[in-house]
């Protein structure tokens, strides 16, 4: 499971917290047993997805070679750190014989294209086709031409199937599919159709993967073990980060922005006249063009002859989905090329459009639009070295949900490059994480807290990777284990002074889980701030004991001054009878205190002397092959 990471990387971002039960109620250990469920379930069809995708012999790509050089080398623009790193971990995929499901998340105009056209040469070198699915037709049309473009010396020939063609063009295009002439093919949904038409698939990439509803991304769920699947995305919705999180999607994030991008002004604020005419008129005057979006067909027109009044050095077009083809191809056409400078448009130019020249974008009745959209919106501006701005206008704030007040809140503060996959977290959690599979989408995360579920899920695929069924009633016992040797064992202030600092590094202690990073950690820190004091160094020991218990299953240990007590686990793999064994051996030291305790009766004045005879009685209870095995490593 790849959760560790990914958990770090969401502690920078967001803190998911679980709603708050009333103190003696079953509220609690319900939504904990429910979600204990709900994660062995999806255990149970992950690890057989894994299976799947292990079990088959599929088909392993060509390592680069110089052709592959030659056609990287031609990448008009110096990749960044985060890009290679997608692009090399997308290759040992491809050339794996693992079938590759690999989630991209990099912000609007961060390279994701390029790590998918890359992909896409491997496998056209390899023999197989490549299918592109997009959302939009204006999306689909951009991709025709950019990969034309950087296809244009190689011998490769790519097709593209959406509402802008007749159905003779796409007759004819299915038939160069099926006899293996076309190498690539770029569509809109229509392709969720068209999977037998394929002479030979080997990979598809699904570009914008939240604009698609679950039942068409489960279509392709099915070729998962069998093809290689590349998913791009700027912000993953909930069901999908959920299930990167968890380890069923391979994730690589690119999160370092192109040379010289500036990040985009957002502002939220209530719909004003004023506020609308100085924001236009300031992008026009510097020669910019300008997006406004209104998201509803019936009411466009009158909007941009509203405008036209307000703004009469503005030459406006208007473009919805629902104009005809042409016209709407025409308008686009004028807008690209400055016939035009600004722009009134539903959110059809969400994805796919690419004008530089474009920095300032209006965005109606912002709180009716999800996080994600605001956030690929804003995208469409900010392309270039010049600064952007994006006015998200909202009505009054008391004719808002408190949901789209969050994501207005969101959107504004993320206003940094490189914030989708922070965003993608801030909606997992307002809107819920989601089932990890299936069609449900309330899921169980938003019930016991992302920490929480993540811990069930592990514990569940572990346990059936064991052949054992998990504790549903009591899903995460032991919890930890309770060490008290009646000494101080803490970070002291002196020490570490920065609160934030010492937090971490308790976490990064009581989360060690062999001794051996607990030794990583130790010189870590002692390299880092210098000698440990008393109470840290007597903190590390302590943890050491706890991992030492742990794999027992000794629960609790209290030791003081004239003894104390400890206790097992009903799961315990102590012997008993070297339990009693040591109680007939040594009755003034030990003797059983009902079935789970024993209690110890000894002078231990030092906390050396308690540390001593804990790992002593530990060592005794051990089993004898392991102690053997211990000495001998």
């Amino acid at each position: 499971m790849r959760t560790t990471a990914i958990i770090t990387i969401l502690a920078l971002t967001v803190l998911f917290q679980a709603p708050l039960h009333r103190l003696g109620s079953d509220q609690w250990e319900k939504a904990k047993r429910r979600a204990a469920e709900k994660a062995y379930d999806a255990a149970a069809e992950l690890l057989n997805l894994y299976a799947r995708r292990e079990a088959s012999t599929r088909f392993q790509f060509s390592r680069p070679d110089d052709e592959y050089r030659r056609f990287a080398e031609q990448f008009a623009f110096e990749v960044t750190a985060d890009q290679q790193r997608a692009i090399d971990e997308v290759i040992d995929d491809l050339c794996s014989e693992r079938a590759t499901d690999r989630l991209i998340c990099g912000d609007v105009g961060f390279g994701k294209t390029e790590v998918a056209m890359r992909a896409a040469f491997l496998a056209i070198q390899s023999g197989k086709q490549v299918a592109v699915l997009v959302p939009t037709t204006l999306l689909a049309q951009q991709h025709q031409e950019s990969f034309r473009d950087r296809f244009a010396d190689w011998p490769v020939e790519i097709e593209a199937i959406s509402r802008l063609r007749t159905e003779g063009e796409i007759a004819a295009v299915t038939a160069q599919l099926a006899s293996g002439k076309v190498d690539v093919i770029i569509g809109t949904h229509k392709l969720l159709s068209m999977a037998r038409s394929f002479k030979d698939l080997g990979l598809v990439i699904i570009d914008e993967e939240h604009r698609f509803g679950v039942r068409q991304k489960e279509q392709l769920r099915a070729l998962r073990a069998e093809v290689d699947v590349l998913t791009l995305t700027a912000t993953p919705i909930p069901r999908t980060l959920n299930m990167a999180m968890s380890g069923m999607r391979d994730l690589s994030i690119i999160a370092t922005p192109p040379a010289r991008r500036l990040s985009i002004k957002t502002f939220v604020m209530e719909k004003r006249r004023h506020v609308i005419q100085e924001a236009i008129s300031r992008e026009l005057m510097r020669g910019g063009q300008v997006f406004y979006v209104h998201n509803e067909v019936k009411t466009i027109d009158a909007t941009a002859a509203e405008l036209a009044e307000w703004l009469p050095e503005a030459r406006i077009g208007v473009g919805h989905g629902q104009m005809p083809k042409r016209e709407l191809e025409q308008v686009m056409n004028d807008f690209y090329h400055r016939q035009l400078n600004m722009l009134v448009c539903t959110t059809i130019i969400e994805t796919g459009i690419d004008i530089p020249n474009a920095n300032t974008m209006v965005i109606d009745r912002a709180d009716r639009f999800g996080l994600a959209q605001l956030h690929q919106l804003r995208g469409r501006v900010g392309r270039s070295h010049r600064q952007a701005y994006a006015y998200l206008l909202t009505p009054h704030p008391k004719a808002m949900t408190q949901d789209a007040k969050k994501r207005l809140e969101a959107i504004e503060a993320a206003g940094e490059l490189g914030v989708g996959f922070t965003l993608a977290t801030h909606d997992l959690e307002i809107r819920g994480a989601g089932e990890l599979l299936g069609e449900e989408q309330s899921g169980q995360i938003e019930s016991v807290g992302f920490a929480l579920y993540t811990e069930l899920l592990d514990r569940a695929v572990a346990a059936i990777r064991s052949g054992k069924a998990p504790n549903l009633d009591a899903p995460l016992e032991p919890v930890s284990q309770e060490v008290n040797l009646h000494v101080g064992t803490r970070i002291p202030d002196s020490y570490l002074p920065d609160v934030h600092g010492r937090l971490i590094l308790y976490k990064r202690i009581a989360n060690a889980a062999s001794s051996d990073e607990l030794d990583n950690l130790q010189a870590e820190v002692i390299d880092r701030f210098g000698a440990l004091p008393e109470p840290l160094r007597q903190l590390f020991q302590v943890t050491a004991l706890k991992l030492r218990m742990q794999a027992l299953g000794v629960l609790k240990l209290d030791l003081g001054g004239s003894g104390g007590r400890m206790e097992f686990s009903p799961q315990t793999r102590v012997d008993p009878l070297h339990v009693v064994q040591m109680v007939q051996g040594q009755p003034a030291t030990y003797r059983l205190d009902g079935a789970t305790q024993l209690r110890f009766t000894r002078e231990l004045p030092t906390f050396e002397s308690r540390m001593t005879f804990a790992l002593d009685v530990l060592d005794r209870l051990t089993p004898e092959h392991e102690l053997q095995e211990a000495a001998h490593a």
